[in-house]
């Protein structure tokens, strides 16, 4: 036999790389390293922080430049307050909690306000035709607006929700010391359920030293009278005790009646005075969870003056939602260059903002006068702008 020559001692060594599979990982390797690999696009852009950035910034310049104009205002109108009161008592217990609440209460018109500027602004450098010329859709350079709005309304709740309520305890303590007392420190014929089946009276209830006057309180089986307890004045001594002086408690069981009577005695009976002093302002001093706990014992008690604790409730939602309504309404409106600049698209926007929170003061005098819920009344705005919004978001994006 002839051995084997060179070709044929190449060929078969190839078979058996090939059988063994080692041809697959070295061919692999090779082509894996010349064949360059995949560019990953990165999901946000520049562009993206470029709005985000700007967005923000404009809404806190704003912020900062109404700010500075309301403190003037409000120096200016509570004159005597300032100069009487002291000065840390002004800067700290007043002005560092006025502040946010103001922002609290104007940041829909603080968010409009900065996306038909900002907005405004990139279409009058033709950078919006910039980046729609670029393959980017009007749906896409939506979604950094979404992104800020949604930063500020998460910011916008959290403040009202929770943290501005202590802040209003303090504002108005200043106030009603300095300013003018507006608290509630009596009241006259009060009812309320106590719990289901007991009800509670009062003649009258005074503030300041904490006491009521001719109490009864009555336990009902259904329809039935069971007991009922009387004295002559009752004083609260707080975290829901009082003390009843000169008391009757009647029990009756059929035509049977037993009478306990005594001078003095402590007990709980589950109300406080704040379940019926309601002042001006008290619902704003109360955080979402107080509020909605509040308004739920109130309503089993059958308390009927609590339209503005409800209206409080809902508003710090509907205003939440309000944020995203207005981007896309302000960006819609401001996306294209106009003749005479970004003049015109800033009257639009100021004056949608003003008819907002106009509108939204309106409705809620609908639940104040009963004549729709305060979810409702709170809501009816937001669905009337979000119709608008859609309509000129449509408009805009062809």
């Amino acid at each position: 036999m002839y051995p084997p020559s060179k070709q044929n001692i190449s060929v078969n060594w190839q078979r058996l790389r090939h059988i063994t599979g080692r041809d697959k990982q070295d061919t692999g390797g090779q082509a894996d390293a010349a064949r360059p690999a995949p560019i990953r696009k990165p999901w946000v852009k520049k562009f993206d922080l470029y709005i985000v950035k700007n967005f923000l910034g404009t809404y806190i310049f704003a912020i900062l430049l109404l700010m500075a104009i309301v403190i003037i205002f409000d120096i200016n109108e509570k004159l005597d307050a300032v100069i009487n009161a002291p000065l840390k008592d002004t800067v700290f217990q007043y002005f560092m909690n006025f502040l946010p609440f103001i922002m609290s209460q104007f940041s829909p018109l603080f968010t409009f306000i900065a996306v038909i500027f900002f907005t405004s602004r990139l279409a009058d450098r033709s950078e919006i035709i910039a980046m729609l010329s670029s393959g980017i859709s009007f749906q896409r350079l939506l979604v950094p607006y979404m992104v800020s709005a949604a930063i500020i309304a998460a910011t916008s709740y959290v403040l009202s929700a929770y943290v501005i309520p202590p802040a209003t305890v303090q504002r108005i303590a200043y106030t009603n010391r300095w300013v003018k007392n507006k608290e509630v420190i009596y009241a006259d014929n009060i009812q309320l359920q106590v719990r289901p089946g007991v009800m509670a009276y009062m003649s009258r209830y005074d503030n300041t030293t904490r006491t009521g006057f001719r109490f009864s309180l009555d336990q009902y089986d259904g329809k039935t009278l069971r007991s009922r307890l009387t004295a002559e004045n009752i004083r609260y001594a707080g975290q829901g005790r009082w003390t009843l002086n000169s008391y009757t408690i009647r029990h009756f069981d059929g035509v049977k009646e037993s009478l306990t009577r005594g001078t003095t005695v402590d007990t709980l009976l589950g109300m406080e005075p704040r379940d019926f002093l309601i002042s001006k302002n008290d619902e704003q001093t109360l955080t979402s969870p107080e509020l909605k706990q509040y308004i739920a014992r109130q309503r089993q008690r059958g308390v009927a003056n609590i339209q503005n604790f409800e209206i409080e409730y809902e508003k710090r939602i509907a205003m939440t939602a309000a944020a995203f309504i207005l981007t896309v309404i302000g960006l819609s409106l401001s996306s294209r260059k106009v003749r005479g600049g970004m003049g015109m698209n800033i009257g639009i926007g100021l004056l949608l903002s003003f008819s907002y929170i106009l509108f939204m003061t309106v409705t809620s005098t609908f639940c104040v006068s009963g004549y729709t819920s305060a979810r409702v009344a709170m809501w009816i705005p937001n669905i009337l702008y979000l119709l608008i919004a859609v309509y000129l978001y449509r408009r805009a994006a062809r």
